[in-house]
């Protein structure tokens, strides 16, 4: 059984704020609500790093973000860029379209570039855009990216038109490398019901821009 209390399922959940839009205030408010509700971590974009006031939150960030279709070089500068300014982890996006071709090595490499730009103790979450993926090339890309020494496989940027996270998508998920790696759902988490239905299937972390609605439907 998941976690089922306010205050478990907040530490498995990465506040965050990933908008075009957003500003320092916007952050400032972000990692004020974060310690409020007693989140793990917030995720912000890596020009906002270093982010003030954090305390014991973790930091994450993101490369390669939303597209994915950045060098592979570009994406591990930017993680290294955003590791020495602060970030605890660093959530990278595949090139999808390689993922579709079949060019399962062309992702493994692009994951152990970023892997080597930010060795241990920076967590590597792989963004895999699982609702853009049939199910063979979503194991696929789970098994690339574990074999690249990443930490996470991660379902959605949340910016993909195909959708975000499903119950589906962290089962295929947790069947590849569940118990090995982590499985971070994001993207389109909304409801209380469906962030625990993903913690059910095999998530073991949880991307919500909506933190305070979703923790509210669980009790103390």
């Amino acid at each position: 059984m998941s976690p089922r209390t306010r205050t478990e399922v907040a530490r498995l959940v990465d506040h965050t704020l990933l908008k075009p839009e957003a500003t320092t205030a916007d952050v400032a408010a972000l990692v004020a609500d974060a310690r409020e509700l007693g989140v793990l971590a917030i995720c912000v974009s890596p020009s906002f790093l270093p982010v003030a006031g954090t305390g014991d939150l973790v930091v994450a960030t993101v490369a390669g973000f939303p597209s994915g279709k950045h060098t592979s070089a570009a994406k591990a500068a930017e993680a290294a860029a955003a590791a020495a300014a602060g970030a605890h982890e660093v959530d990278m996006v595949i090139d999808v379209g390689a993922a579709l071709e079949g060019r399962f090595d062309a992702v493994r490499e692009d994951v152990a570039a970023v892997r080597a730009a930010v060795p241990a103790p920076t967590v590597l979450k792989v963004i895999v855009e699982s609702a853009a993926l049939p199910d063979a090339a979503l194991v696929a890309v789970c098994e690339a990216a574990e074999a690249a020494g990443a930490d996470f496989v991660k379902t959605s940027t949340g910016f993909h038109p195909t959708g975000g996270a499903t119950v589906h998508a962290v089962e295929v998920m947790h069947a590849t490398v569940g118990g090995r790696l982590g499985i971070k759902a994001s993207g389109g988490i909304r409801t209380t019901e469906l962030a625990l239905a993903l913690l059910d299937a095999g998530a073991t972390r949880l991307g919500l821009s909506g933190s305070a609605a979703v923790l509210a439907g669980l009790p103390d």
